[in-house]
C-alpha cells in the first residue's frame, strides 16, 4: 500500500506541534526559535532504520539521484548505465549532469539483466544504477561483482522498495551509495522527499554540502559566515516534510505485513495458466504490487475491466508504461537507447500489475482472485 493510505491523526498531531514548538520550517539555524531540528532526527531514524553510517534527507528522490551522481564524480561525457523499466527521472538526473543514459534491458526479475549489463560496459562507464522496481529485488550482489571487476561504482536506485530486503540487508545499502524516495505514491511519504544513504565519509559530505548551496555548516561559524569548498543548489527537506517522514517511517514494518497478506492471497491462488514475475528467494519484497503475464491481448483487457470494475486499477502497468519503459522516451535518449529497449517493451506490454491497497480487505483480494482466475478459465 502507498503511504498515503495511512496518513491521519499522527502525521497532523506532528505537523501541529512542530508549530508548537516555534514554527520553524527551515533545516537549519534560528535555534532560539525552536525546540527541535525535526530533518536531523529523520536522518537518524533513518541511520538507525536502514543500519548505514550516513543518510541525507533531500527534496525528492530524483534530486537524490543527480546529488549522488556528482558525488561519485561523474561529468559531461560519462556514460551511465541504467535499466529500461524505469521511471523516467533516473534518466533526467543522469541528463542533468551532463551524462550519457546507456540503456540494459530487464530480465525475469523485472530488474536489470547483469548479461545485458556486460555487454554495456565500455571504458567511458562511470556508474552502473539498478533499479529495484515496483517492490523487488534486482540480482544486486552479481552487479556489484560486475561492477567491482570493472571498476565502476554503483547507485541503488530504490526509490519504489523502501524496506526491502536481499539476505537480511536492506536495498539502498549495498553499493556505493543508494537512494529512497519519500513522494505520494511510495510506500512512506512526506508528499515529497528523498533519502541518501551511504557509507563513505567523503560521499556524505560532498552531498551534504551539495545540497544545501555548499554550507560546510563549520560550527566555528555562524550560518551567515560558514564556509565552503563547493558550489552547490538547493535540494534541502523542510521540517514539515521531516515531522510527516518520521512519523510515516514508524509506520513501515506495518505496511510491508499488511501488504505481505494480501500479496501472498493473489500468489498462492492465482490460476497457474499464467505466469507469475519472479522474485530472487533470498528477497524479502514490500509486496506493493503484485505483477503476472498474460499474453493473448483479449484476456489481458478483460482481466484489467475486472480491475476497474472492482476499483482496483493497475499500478504503472499498464496504466503508466509510457513514463516507465524506455522505449518511449526518444525525446530524452539517443535512438539506438531507446530502439534497444523493445525487448522489455515487449515483455512489459504482456504484463498487469494490482495494487497492494489497505482500503480493500483479505476478503476483496479472495474475491478478485478468484474473479481473474474464472476469466482466465473460461
Amino acid at each position: 500500500m502507498p503511504g498515503y493510505e495511512l496518513i491521519g491523526r499522527k502525521e497532523k498531531k506532528a505537523v501541529s506541534k512542530l508549530f508548537d514548538e516555534g514554527g520553524v520550517l527551515f533545516a537549519h539555524g534560528f535555534e532560539k526559535q525552536r525546540k527541535k531540528f525535526h530533518v536531523r532526527e529523520f536522518e537518524e531514524s533513518i541511520r538507525t532504520f536502514f543500519k548505514t553510517k550516513h543518510a541525507l534527507a533531500v527534496s525528492s528522490g530524483t534530486a537524490a539521484i543527480k546529488i549522488a551522481l556528482l558525488s561519485l564524480g561523474v561529468k559531461p561525457g560519462d556514460e551511465v548505465i541504467t535499466q529500461a523499466f524505469n521511471f523516467i527521472a533516473t534518466i533526467e538526473a543522469i541528463r542533468d549532469v551532463g551524462a550519457k543514459p546507456i540503456i540494459c534491458n530487464i530480465d525475469e526479475t523485472l530488474n536489470m539483466d547483469v548479461n545485458d549489463l556486460r555487454k554495456r560496459i565500455t571504458k567511458k562507464t562511470k556508474v552502473i544504477i539498478p533499479v529495484h522496481m515496483l517492490g523487488m529485488s534486482a540480482k544486486i550482489d552479481e552487479i556489484c561483482s560486475v561492477a567491482k571487476k570493472n571498476k565502476i561504482y554503483v547507485l541503488e536506485d530504490n526509490c519504489e522498495s523502501v524496506g526491502a530486503k536481499i539476505d537480511n540487508r536492506f536495498l539502498g545499502t549495498l553499493g556505493h551509495v543508494g537512494i529512497l524516495s519519500l513522494d505520494f505514491g511510495k510506500i512512506i511519504t512526506a508528499g515529497e522527499g528523498g533519502v541518501i544513504l551511504s557509507n563513505s565519509k567523503r560521499i556524505e559530505k560532498f552531498c551534504r554540502e551539495y545540497h544545501d548551496h555548499g554550507h560546510e555548516n563549520n560550527p566555528a561559524y555562524t550560518r551567515g559566515n560558514d564556509t565552503r569548498r563547493i558550489y552547490g543548489f538547493n535540494y534541502r527537506m523542510t521540517e514539515v516534510q521531516a515531522v510527516i517522514a518520521k512519523v510515516q517511517l514508524s509506520k513501515l514494518n506495518f505496511i510491508i505485513k499488511e501488504n505481505s497478506k494480501r500479496f501472498k492471497i493473489l500468489e498462492k491462488n492465482l490460476s497457474n495458466k499464467v505466469k507469475q514475475r519472479y522474485y530472487l528467494s533470498e528477497s524479502r519484497p514490500i509486496y506493493d504490487c503484485f505483477i503476472f503475464f498474460v499474453e493473448q491481448k483479449s484476456l489481458r483487457l478483460k482481466i484489467i475491466k475486472i480491475l476497474q470494475d472492482k476499483k482496483f486499477g493497475t499500478k504503472n502497468i499498464p496504466d503508466a508504461l509510457k513514463w516507465h519503459c524506455a522505449y518511449y522516451w526518444d525525446h530524452a535518449l539517443d535512438k539506438n537507447e531507446y530502439l534497444r529497449s523493445k525487448k522489455t517493451m515487449e515483455i512489459l506490454k504482456q504484463a498487469i500489475s494490482i495494487p497492494i491497497l489497505l482500503k480493500k480487505s483479505l476478503k476483496d483480494y479472495k474475491l478478485l482472485i478468484r474473479n481473474i482466475n474464472r476469466v482466465i478459465s473460461s
